[in-house]
């Protein structure tokens, strides 16, 4: 039997279990691994199940916790890893045919800092193929399906990282975003998805989409949990050019301080721009907790961003026909039809384009920096629908009629564009149960700020990121 009493806690809950002695790494391992066989059929989160290694790790990492060698919070706890993620010795498909059986040498950056501070690989989730859609149902694997109701849509591209950990399947995960691509599937599973600062941490060894608009960030059950990945996850890597040399940081350092007194700002276009009903009334009721727990609320005008759809379009085809251009040419037959027509559309953009967009983004952010002189976080929804149902492709939203790959990434792909922090975390269910998500942005480096909001606003609604359900399923 599944000790659902061990799946039940968070990161930080269980971490302290383990360094106490009170709960085994074998013991969760084996535990997670029995939850996988009965669980992962429904929802088909994972790609890879390392259940070798993962016992393995486990008894090490047992070990050194019992010499007394405690290496911190994910010391013993069982991470999933998005399935574009390096692994050395454990196949890395890119939810793809073409990498059905590519196995790595080497293992990305963020995999050895996660090996480093004593976490247990546990497998490879499921993506959307080379991680070019939104919505995490198109993948030579079979598409991940929302734990919630497993007809409709967990989002994408790090679909299998939401599904999984929304559905105890991993204590936490590693997604990409290049567009959205850990927020649109944090939304839609109803769990807490960051998507860092671009360069805070590194891509080596991460197959990537678009070089300028690819992060690497955490995915959570709660916001503790999410900063204590995002510390070991951070850092300088001179083997990515794009990486930042920061300062290291605590990004857990302001849970648990009041928002009292500090200002959020409410975009008054485009972010509320033609949003499903239940998911406007979520986030009003979301600004009006904020308002309650002593924040200032602002409404503030960001007129750029009626372009950055078009920008963000424009440098990620630029980029990712340029990763897959001899994919193309060789075995163009081994992509997903839709994945092909995107990179097929992708060949027709123009160089003047991308110069364009890159006008537009220096533009956007100066737009942002010149908002963030006067509030502290921006407050906007995560996804301007509900989650879809699996293979949909047109929704219609308030007698318009809308692609859904366009309307899952509307409002996620600015950020992406900027580089800014942004975060997302349930706030609130839909009527039929689904989940609806907060978006929170705020100015380069500021995620700590970030988390200090979003500790705040998960406390105050008490909001629960698991879906037991599942097992019913």
């Amino acid at each position: 039997m599944v000790n659902l009493d061990i799946l039940h806690l968070d990161i930080f809950g269980l971490s302290c279990k383990i360094r106490n002695k009170e709960i085994s790494p074998v013991e969760i391992t084996q535990q997670l691994l029995k939850r996988i066989e009965q669980i992962n059929p429904s929802i088909q989160a994972f790609i890879t199940v390392a259940s070798e290694e993962a016992i393995t790790s486990a008894k090490k990492a047992e070990a050194e916790i019992v010499r007394g060698e405690w290496k911190g919070h994910l010391h013993g706890v069982p991470i999933g890893l998005k399935d574009l993620i390096y692994t050395k010795d454990i196949r890395t498909t890119m939810g793809s045919k073409i990498y059905r059986h590519f196995v790595p040498d080497f293992d990305a950056t963020v995999v050895q800092k996660l090996k480093n501070a004593g976490a247990i690989l546990i497998g490879k989730l499921n993506t959307h193929e080379f991680a070019y859609g939104p919505t995490g149902d198109v993948s030579f694997f079979g598409p991940v399906r929302n734990p919630y109701n497993t007809n409709h849509m967990s989002g994408g591209s790090s679909s299998g990282s939401g599904a999984a950990v929304a559905s105890a399947l991993c204590f936490g995960a590693l997604g990409t975003d290049t567009g959205g691509s850990i927020r649109i599937p944090s939304s839609a599973c109803g769990i807490v998805g960051m998507k860092p600062t671009f360069g805070r941490v590194s891509k080596h060894g991460v197959y990537p989409l678009g070089y300028t608009l690819d992060h690497v960030g955490p995915m959570t059950r709660t916001i503790k949990d999410n900063a204590l990945l995002l510390n070991v996850l951070a850092g300088y890597d001179p083997r990515d050019p794009y990486s930042r040399k920061e300062e290291e940081e605590d990004f857990s350092r302001y849970i648990g301080d009041s928002v009292k007194g500090m200002v959020i700002g409410v975009p008054s276009a485009f972010y509320f721009d033609c949003l499903e009903d239940e998911v406007r009334d979520r986030l009003e009721a979301a600004v009006t907790m904020f308002q309650e727990m002593g924040a200032q609320c602002r409404s503030v005008d960001i007129p750029v961003l009626s372009h950055t759809s078009w920008a963000q379009l424009k440098t990620l085809q630029s980029e990712a026909y340029t990763v897959h251009e001899e994919h193309l040419k060789q075995e163009s037959e081994s992509f997903h039809p839709e994945v092909l027509e995107r990179l097929m559309l992708s060949a027709e953009a123009k160089g003047y384009e991308y110069v364009q967009a890159q006008m537009i983004r220096r533009q956007a952010l100066e737009s942002f920096e010149k908002v963030f002189e006067h509030v502290d976080v921006l407050v906007t929804p995560t996804l301007p629908i509900l989650p879809p149902e699996i293979g949909q492709r047109e929704i219609q939203v308030k007698g318009q009629i809308e692609q859904v790959r366009a309307a899952l990434l509307r409002l996620t792909g600015p950020t992406n564009l900027t580089g800014l922090p942004s975060l997302s975390m349930p706030c609130g269910f839909s009527a039929t149960g689904l989940p609806i998500g907060m978006q929170l942005i705020s100015r380069p480096l500021n995620e700590a700020i970030l988390y200090q909001f979003g500790a705040a606003f998960e406390n105050a609604a008490g909001i629960s990121s698991l879906k037991w359900e599942i097992e019913e399923v």
